[in-house]
Protein backbone atom coordinates (compact mmCIF):
# COMPACT_ATOMS: atom_id res chain seq x y z
CA UNK A 1 0.00 0.00 0.00
CA UNK A 2 1.07 2.98 -1.17
CA UNK A 3 0.48 6.77 0.67
CA UNK A 4 -0.60 9.52 -1.57
CA UNK A 5 -0.95 13.13 -1.09
CA UNK A 6 -3.90 14.83 -3.38
CA UNK A 7 -3.73 18.46 -3.49
CA UNK A 8 -6.74 19.63 -4.29
CA UNK A 9 -8.59 16.48 -3.14
CA UNK A 10 -12.04 18.00 -2.36
CA UNK A 11 -11.97 19.32 -6.12
CA UNK A 12 -13.73 17.74 -9.48
CA UNK A 13 -11.05 16.02 -10.50
CA UNK A 14 -8.89 15.55 -7.09
CA UNK A 15 -11.79 13.91 -5.57
CA UNK A 16 -12.53 11.23 -8.12
CA UNK A 17 -8.65 10.24 -7.94
CA UNK A 18 -8.80 10.06 -4.00
CA UNK A 19 -11.36 7.81 -4.56
CA UNK A 20 -10.14 5.78 -7.38
CA UNK A 21 -6.38 5.26 -5.31
CA UNK A 22 -8.49 4.27 -2.41
CA UNK A 23 -10.32 2.00 -4.50
CA UNK A 24 -6.52 0.27 -5.40
CA UNK A 25 -5.70 0.19 -1.78
CA UNK A 26 -3.88 3.27 -1.09
CA UNK A 27 -3.77 5.65 1.57
CA UNK A 28 -4.86 9.27 0.23
CA UNK A 29 -3.97 12.39 2.36
CA UNK A 30 -6.19 14.92 0.87
CA UNK A 31 -4.97 18.75 0.67
CA UNK A 32 -7.53 21.30 0.38
CA UNK A 33 -8.09 24.42 1.96
CA UNK A 34 -11.84 24.48 0.23
CA UNK A 35 -11.28 28.03 -1.88
CA UNK A 36 -12.78 26.30 -4.92
CA UNK A 37 -13.02 22.71 -3.63
CA UNK A 38 -16.24 20.99 -1.48
CA UNK A 39 -16.73 19.06 1.01
CA UNK A 40 -19.53 17.75 -0.32
CA UNK A 41 -16.66 16.14 -3.06
CA UNK A 42 -15.22 13.70 -0.27
CA UNK A 43 -18.20 13.32 2.63
CA UNK A 44 -19.04 10.06 1.36
CA UNK A 45 -15.15 9.04 1.77
CA UNK A 46 -14.97 7.50 5.39
CA UNK A 47 -12.48 4.98 6.73
CA UNK A 48 -8.58 5.33 8.60
CA UNK A 49 -7.12 5.24 4.65
CA UNK A 50 -8.58 9.04 4.57
CA UNK A 51 -7.62 12.22 6.01
CA UNK A 52 -8.47 15.70 4.62
CA UNK A 53 -6.03 18.46 5.72
CA UNK A 54 -7.22 21.75 5.97
CA UNK A 55 -4.16 23.72 4.51
CA UNK A 56 -3.09 26.42 1.99
CA UNK A 57 -0.49 25.54 -0.38
CA UNK A 58 0.66 29.18 -1.01
CA UNK A 59 2.13 29.02 2.54
CA UNK A 60 4.89 25.75 3.96
CA UNK A 61 3.36 23.04 5.25
CA UNK A 62 4.82 19.74 6.32
CA UNK A 63 3.07 16.30 6.69
CA UNK A 64 4.64 13.72 9.65
CA UNK A 65 3.89 10.59 7.98
CA UNK A 66 5.52 9.01 4.92
CA UNK A 67 4.50 9.64 1.50
CA UNK A 68 5.27 7.78 -1.74
CA UNK A 69 3.45 10.09 -4.57
CA UNK A 70 2.27 13.23 -4.69
CA UNK A 71 -0.41 14.29 -7.11
CA UNK A 72 -0.29 18.52 -7.37
CA UNK A 73 -3.77 19.05 -8.31
CA UNK A 74 -4.74 22.15 -6.63
CA UNK A 75 -5.31 25.52 -8.63
CA UNK A 76 -8.31 27.32 -9.18
CA UNK A 77 -9.06 25.66 -12.92
CA UNK A 78 -12.47 27.37 -14.46
CA UNK A 79 -12.85 30.91 -15.67
CA UNK A 80 -15.13 32.21 -13.37
CA UNK A 81 -12.48 31.11 -10.37
CA UNK A 82 -9.17 32.83 -12.29
CA UNK A 83 -11.05 35.35 -13.14
CA UNK A 84 -12.03 36.31 -9.83
CA UNK A 85 -8.65 34.93 -8.14
CA UNK A 86 -6.44 35.99 -10.31
CA UNK A 87 -3.40 36.43 -7.57
CA UNK A 88 -4.53 33.36 -5.99
CA UNK A 89 -4.38 31.64 -9.15
CA UNK A 90 -0.90 32.78 -9.41
CA UNK A 91 0.39 32.20 -5.88
CA UNK A 92 -1.19 28.28 -6.28
CA UNK A 93 0.96 28.01 -9.76
CA UNK A 94 4.55 29.46 -7.92
CA UNK A 95 4.42 29.18 -4.23
CA UNK A 96 2.05 26.24 -4.42
CA UNK A 97 4.18 24.32 -6.63
CA UNK A 98 6.98 25.25 -4.89
CA UNK A 99 5.96 24.29 -1.69
CA UNK A 100 4.63 20.97 -2.39
CA UNK A 101 8.05 19.96 -4.72
CA UNK A 102 10.00 20.38 -1.67
CA UNK A 103 7.61 18.19 0.83
CA UNK A 104 7.75 16.30 -2.30
CA UNK A 105 11.98 16.32 -2.03
CA UNK A 106 11.83 15.42 1.77
CA UNK A 107 9.81 11.95 1.52
CA UNK A 108 11.47 11.50 -2.03
CA UNK A 109 8.72 11.11 -3.36
CA UNK A 110 7.44 10.26 -7.02
CA UNK A 111 5.75 14.18 -7.84
CA UNK A 112 3.23 14.56 -10.78
CA UNK A 113 1.84 18.12 -11.40
CA UNK A 114 -1.67 18.63 -13.42
CA UNK A 115 -1.08 21.24 -16.00
CA UNK A 116 -3.35 21.80 -18.36
CA UNK A 117 -3.69 22.41 -22.17
CA UNK A 118 -4.18 26.06 -21.85
CA UNK A 119 -0.69 26.16 -21.80
CA UNK A 120 -1.22 25.98 -25.55
CA UNK A 121 -2.97 28.88 -25.76
CA UNK A 122 -4.56 29.61 -28.51
CA UNK A 123 -2.61 27.34 -30.44
CA UNK A 124 -0.94 27.25 -34.01
CA UNK A 125 -0.42 23.41 -34.29
CA UNK A 126 -3.42 21.09 -34.76
CA UNK A 127 -3.44 18.72 -32.67
CA UNK A 128 -1.27 19.61 -30.24
CA UNK A 129 2.02 17.27 -29.49
CA UNK A 130 4.00 17.79 -26.54
CA UNK A 131 6.59 19.15 -28.28
CA UNK A 132 4.71 22.32 -29.62
CA UNK A 133 5.59 25.47 -27.09
CA UNK A 134 1.98 27.40 -27.48
CA UNK A 135 0.97 30.34 -28.79
CA UNK A 136 -0.52 32.56 -25.58
CA UNK A 137 -0.96 35.84 -24.64
CA UNK A 138 0.54 36.65 -21.01
CA UNK A 139 -1.33 39.81 -20.28
CA UNK A 140 -4.84 38.63 -21.13
CA UNK A 141 -7.12 37.64 -18.93
CA UNK A 142 -6.09 33.96 -19.14
CA UNK A 143 -2.93 34.92 -19.05
CA UNK A 144 -3.00 34.29 -14.76
CA UNK A 145 -3.85 30.64 -15.53
CA UNK A 146 -1.94 29.96 -19.14
CA UNK A 147 1.12 31.24 -17.10
CA UNK A 148 0.85 29.95 -13.74
CA UNK A 149 1.29 26.55 -15.04
CA UNK A 150 3.63 27.30 -17.76
CA UNK A 151 5.55 28.60 -14.42
CA UNK A 152 4.74 25.47 -12.70
CA UNK A 153 5.44 23.13 -15.28
CA UNK A 154 9.26 24.94 -15.38
CA UNK A 155 9.39 24.59 -11.98
CA UNK A 156 8.66 21.13 -12.18
CA UNK A 157 11.83 20.72 -14.31
CA UNK A 158 14.13 22.83 -12.03
CA UNK A 159 13.70 20.66 -8.84
CA UNK A 160 13.86 17.30 -11.23
CA UNK A 161 17.39 18.33 -13.66
CA UNK A 162 18.55 20.29 -10.11
CA UNK A 163 17.10 18.97 -6.91
CA UNK A 164 16.87 14.78 -8.72
CA UNK A 165 12.93 15.39 -7.52
CA UNK A 166 11.52 11.70 -9.20
CA UNK A 167 8.41 14.40 -11.42
CA UNK A 168 5.74 14.17 -13.74
CA UNK A 169 3.74 16.60 -15.81
CA UNK A 170 0.38 15.81 -17.42
CA UNK A 171 -1.20 18.16 -19.62
CA UNK A 172 -4.85 17.41 -19.16
CA UNK A 173 -7.46 18.66 -21.93
CA UNK A 174 -10.90 19.23 -20.73
CA UNK A 175 -12.23 17.15 -18.60
CA UNK A 176 -16.31 16.39 -17.33
CA UNK A 177 -18.11 13.97 -15.33
CA UNK A 178 -20.09 13.68 -12.01
CA UNK A 179 -19.12 16.87 -9.25
CA UNK A 180 -18.69 19.79 -11.92
CA UNK A 181 -19.66 22.50 -10.58
CA UNK A 182 -22.73 23.59 -12.85
CA UNK A 183 -22.03 27.66 -12.51
CA UNK A 184 -17.98 27.18 -13.59
CA UNK A 185 -18.40 28.64 -16.36
CA UNK A 186 -17.17 25.60 -18.61
CA UNK A 187 -19.20 24.57 -21.48
CA UNK A 188 -20.73 21.31 -20.75
CA UNK A 189 -21.81 21.70 -16.85
CA UNK A 190 -23.32 25.23 -18.26
CA UNK A 191 -25.26 22.76 -21.08
CA UNK A 192 -26.03 20.31 -18.78
CA UNK A 193 -27.49 22.78 -16.31
CA UNK A 194 -29.67 24.82 -19.34
CA UNK A 195 -30.98 22.17 -20.92
CA UNK A 196 -31.91 20.39 -17.59
CA UNK A 197 -34.15 23.58 -17.17
CA UNK A 198 -35.15 23.49 -20.96
CA UNK A 199 -33.41 27.34 -20.90
CA UNK A 200 -31.74 28.44 -24.15
CA UNK A 201 -27.97 27.03 -24.32
CA UNK A 202 -25.54 29.78 -24.52
CA UNK A 203 -23.05 29.09 -27.22
CA UNK A 204 -19.99 31.58 -27.62
CA UNK A 205 -19.34 33.29 -31.48
CA UNK A 206 -20.55 30.94 -34.03
CA UNK A 207 -19.57 27.82 -32.51
CA UNK A 208 -17.51 26.77 -34.77
CA UNK A 209 -14.65 26.82 -32.31
CA UNK A 210 -13.59 23.41 -30.64
CA UNK A 211 -12.99 21.02 -28.05
CA UNK A 212 -11.95 17.76 -26.87
CA UNK A 213 -14.11 16.48 -24.14
CA UNK A 214 -12.69 13.15 -21.92
CA UNK A 215 -15.11 11.54 -19.73
CA UNK A 216 -13.32 11.58 -15.82
CA UNK A 217 -12.44 8.07 -15.56
CA UNK A 218 -10.54 7.80 -18.61
CA UNK A 219 -8.79 10.93 -17.21
CA UNK A 220 -7.56 9.64 -13.93
CA UNK A 221 -6.74 6.31 -15.17
CA UNK A 222 -4.23 8.35 -17.39
CA UNK A 223 -2.85 10.26 -14.38
CA UNK A 224 -2.23 7.17 -12.43
CA UNK A 225 -0.59 5.60 -15.03
CA UNK A 226 1.33 8.56 -15.21
CA UNK A 227 2.53 8.89 -12.43
CA UNK A 228 3.43 4.84 -12.20
CA UNK A 229 5.44 5.11 -15.00
CA UNK A 230 8.97 6.70 -13.92
CA UNK A 231 8.37 9.45 -17.11
CA UNK A 232 9.23 12.77 -16.87
CA UNK A 233 8.74 15.02 -19.55
CA UNK A 234 5.26 16.06 -19.97
CA UNK A 235 2.56 14.06 -21.52
CA UNK A 236 -1.29 14.85 -22.53
CA UNK A 237 -4.20 13.20 -21.33
CA UNK A 238 -7.30 13.81 -23.26
CA UNK A 239 -10.20 12.62 -26.00
CA UNK A 240 -8.80 13.36 -29.29
CA UNK A 241 -12.44 13.05 -30.49
CA UNK A 242 -12.73 16.86 -31.70
CA UNK A 243 -16.39 18.64 -31.62
CA UNK A 244 -17.73 21.68 -32.22
CA UNK A 245 -19.21 23.92 -29.30
CA UNK A 246 -22.22 24.23 -31.68
CA UNK A 247 -22.23 20.35 -32.26
CA UNK A 248 -21.31 19.56 -28.19
CA UNK A 249 -24.93 21.77 -27.35
CA UNK A 250 -26.82 19.76 -30.25
CA UNK A 251 -25.56 16.30 -28.75
CA UNK A 252 -26.45 17.65 -25.23
CA UNK A 253 -29.63 18.87 -26.13
CA UNK A 254 -30.17 15.27 -27.78
CA UNK A 255 -28.74 13.40 -25.01
CA UNK A 256 -31.06 15.38 -22.47
CA UNK A 257 -34.36 15.16 -24.64
CA UNK A 258 -34.06 19.18 -23.79
CA UNK A 259 -37.09 21.96 -25.40
CA UNK A 260 -33.93 24.24 -25.34
CA UNK A 261 -32.59 26.16 -28.17
CA UNK A 262 -29.25 27.78 -29.01
CA UNK A 263 -28.43 31.26 -28.59
CA UNK A 264 -25.31 32.91 -29.41
CA UNK A 265 -23.50 35.23 -27.31
CA UNK A 266 -20.47 37.34 -28.13
CA UNK A 267 -16.47 35.52 -27.86
CA UNK A 268 -14.72 35.80 -24.63
CA UNK A 269 -11.20 37.12 -25.32
CA UNK A 270 -8.52 34.67 -25.95
CA UNK A 271 -10.85 31.91 -26.70
CA UNK A 272 -9.12 29.40 -27.99
CA UNK A 273 -10.55 28.67 -31.58
CA UNK A 274 -8.78 25.04 -31.53
CA UNK A 275 -8.22 22.37 -29.07
CA UNK A 276 -7.55 18.48 -29.89
CA UNK A 277 -4.80 16.68 -27.63
CA UNK A 278 -2.36 14.80 -30.03
CA UNK A 279 -2.21 11.48 -27.47
CA UNK A 280 0.03 9.27 -29.42
CA UNK A 281 2.68 10.01 -26.35
CA UNK A 282 0.14 8.59 -24.43
CA UNK A 283 -1.09 5.74 -26.17
CA UNK A 284 2.55 3.70 -26.50
CA UNK A 285 3.94 5.30 -23.19
CA UNK A 286 1.00 4.43 -20.77
CA UNK A 287 -1.04 1.98 -23.21
CA UNK A 288 -3.70 4.98 -22.38
CA UNK A 289 -6.70 5.60 -24.52
CA UNK A 290 -9.85 6.99 -23.49
CA UNK A 291 -12.62 4.38 -23.38
CA UNK A 292 -16.19 6.60 -23.07
CA UNK A 293 -17.74 8.09 -25.70
CA UNK A 294 -19.40 11.62 -25.75
CA UNK A 295 -22.48 10.38 -25.35
CA UNK A 296 -22.10 7.79 -23.12
CA UNK A 297 -19.98 9.91 -20.65
CA UNK A 298 -22.74 13.05 -20.64
CA UNK A 299 -25.79 10.17 -20.34
CA UNK A 300 -23.33 8.81 -17.11
CA UNK A 301 -22.95 11.99 -15.27
CA UNK A 302 -26.80 12.72 -15.64
CA UNK A 303 -27.07 9.35 -13.98
CA UNK A 304 -24.33 9.81 -11.71
CA UNK A 305 -24.91 12.83 -10.47
CA UNK A 306 -28.80 13.44 -10.83
CA UNK A 307 -30.64 16.90 -12.16
CA UNK A 308 -30.64 18.31 -9.19
CA UNK A 309 -27.30 18.84 -8.49
CA UNK A 310 -26.51 19.82 -12.24
CA UNK A 311 -28.58 22.33 -12.52
CA UNK A 312 -26.82 23.77 -8.69
CA UNK A 313 -29.65 22.72 -6.00
CA UNK A 314 -27.62 22.62 -2.71
CA UNK A 315 -24.13 22.21 -4.67
CA UNK A 316 -21.53 24.61 -4.71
Amino acid sequence: MATCLVTGGAGFLGSHLCDELLARGHRVICVDNLETGSLANIEHIRGPEFVHLNVDIIEPYHVEEPVDFVYHLASPASPIDYLRLPLHTLKVGSYGTHHTLGLAKRHRARFLIASTSEVYGDPQVHPQPESYWGHVNPIGPRGVYDEAKRYAEALTMAYHRQQGVDTAIVRIFNTYGPRMRPHDGRAIPTFLRQALQDRPLTVFGDGSQTRSFCYVSDLIRGLIALAESGYHEPVNVGNPDEYTLLQLAQTVIEVTGSRSEIVYEALPTDDPQVRQPDTTLARELLSWKPEVSLREGLAKTIDLAGAEALVGGGQR
